[in-house]
């Protein structure tokens, strides 16, 4: 399995569902997963799955000492493993910018080298796909597509691709050609198509021309709260005031801006509400901009970017949750806030609204019917006691062990196919 990333260093939301299939896989009871991740920190839970430090992974025949190397590469990656890849490398990348140990280094994030990223760690997977042995490819996202066809043509091994987001998705349609290639050229080469929403899976056949009967809606799921998550206390917001979230990246494709225009028409019919834009991104100082000038900058904080338990203590902490995405090939986040018994709008052009039913779903540029939503669920005690019993209790079904057990089915199709 190839991915960009893993909790707990994760940057959104490709790095929680790569945890949670695998998490889902490993409960199949009988399957053995190797994930390769562009730079771990060693602190990343390895229950499910063995992690392949991509750069720790030697591309350049280097003679180190037995003890340097335990001290280079501490918890990471053991000594004899490096050794064990060193006898697989498969041609002379000197040339290469390389590090003292013969490596690759990765920035474990999205710099702005990010092309380069991606083909180096496409050479870094020859190494490991001639070490390893394994039956079946699993490459998550665009960034880890060149490397899994570069595992396929090593191996024979079939190729499963899992489509996170499209760059239709990402850019409004403004595509960029080189992704755009990066993303065909994948799906071209790949013998398993998974998408997370039947809306993304259309997306690919028809913009991407891809052959239906290979591509397959594999929907996302939440993992249980864990113990000290679900100890975080609900305040009692009863006769105070309410507090509405958007959290998630602040860009075109998460619609901050409807997120805005529809708290203003709130706030025109009361002043007892409170609006927390959690996140960051490259529309940040726009949105906080928009809020000076519709005049409710009073009313609107904006927290920054929040991670782990942090997340929850917002979710917890919210009377509505909003998602008024554009374009959201899934959305994870509406069910995480569903988890924590928080009321949830979210766009009918999210993948989730597929599979949601006890949360209220409205058009994104609909803001009209945003803020009525909103303030319905703000001032209503019956509509908000009953969304958030029946969208927990919902929610609590859809688990990643279900996803594992589809995903494993496509596997043993894809490889009897093949």
């Amino acid at each position: 399995m190839f991915g960009w990333e893993y909790p707990p260093h994760i940057l959104g939301g490709l790095g929680t569902a790569s945890f949670g299939i695998t998490e889902g896989l490993h409960a199949q009871g009988d399957m053995e997963i190797t994930f390769c991740l562009p730079k771990p920190w060693g602190d990343e839970d390895k229950n499910a799955a063995n992690i392949v430090a991509m750069n720790c992974v030697p591309v350049a025949w280097r003679d180190v000492n037995y003890d340097y190397l335990k001290e280079r590469l501490g918890n990471v990656m053991s000594p004899e493993y490096y050794y064990e890849l060193r006898d697989n490398i498969y041609a002379d990348f000197n040339y290469m910018n390389l590090n003292d140990l013969g490596c690759v280094e990765f920035s474990g994030r999205y710099p702005e080298n990010l092309h380069e990223e991606i083909n180096n760690y496409s050479i870094v997977a020859g190494v490991v796909a001639r070490r390893e042995s394994y039956d079946i490819i699993h490459a998550h996202d665009w960034l880890t597509y060149p490397a899994g066809i570069h595992a396929k043509q090593v191996s024979g091994k079939p190729l499963c691709i899992h489509v996170h987001a499209t760059d239709f998705d990402r850019s409004r349609g403004k595509v960029n050609p080189t992704v755009y290639s990066i993303e065909k050229d994948g799906m071209d080469n790949a013998d398993c198509i998974m998408c997370v929403s039947e809306l993304t899976r259309q997306t690919v056949i028809k913009e991407y021309h891809q052959d239906p009967r290979k591509v397959y809606t594999v929907h996302n799921a939440v993992y249980p709260l864990a113990q000290e998550l679900q100890d975080i206390p609900r305040p009692n917001h009863n006769g105070k005031e309410k507090t509405v979230t958007f959290l998630g990246r602040i860009t075109m494709q998460k619609g901050p801006e409807y997120f805005v225009e529809a708290a203003t028409m709130v706030l025109h019919r009361t002043r007892n509400v409170r609006f927390c834009m959690a996140g960051s991104g490259d529309m940040m100082d726009q949105m906080i901009m928009l809020a000076a000038n519709r005049g409710i900058a009073d009313r609107f904080h904006f927290p920054g970017f929040m991670r782990g338990k942090q997340v929850y203590e917002c979710l917890k902490a919210s009377d509505v949750y909003v998602m008024p995405s554009v374009s959201e090939p899934f959305g994870i986040s509406p069910l995480e806030a569903m988890q924590c018994g928080t009321p949830t709008i979210i766009s009918k052009q999210s993948g989730c609204a597929e599979i949601l039913t006890n949360c209220i779903k409205v058009d994104y540029w609909d803001i009209h019917a945003l803020a009525d939503a909103i303030y319905s669920i703000c001032h209503n005690d019956s509509l908000f006691e009953y969304l958030q019993t029946e969208g927990k209790n919902e929610v609590d079904q859809i688990t990643w062990e279900k996803v594992g057990l589809w995903i494993r089915t496509l596997y043993e199709r894809t490889i009897n196919k093949k």
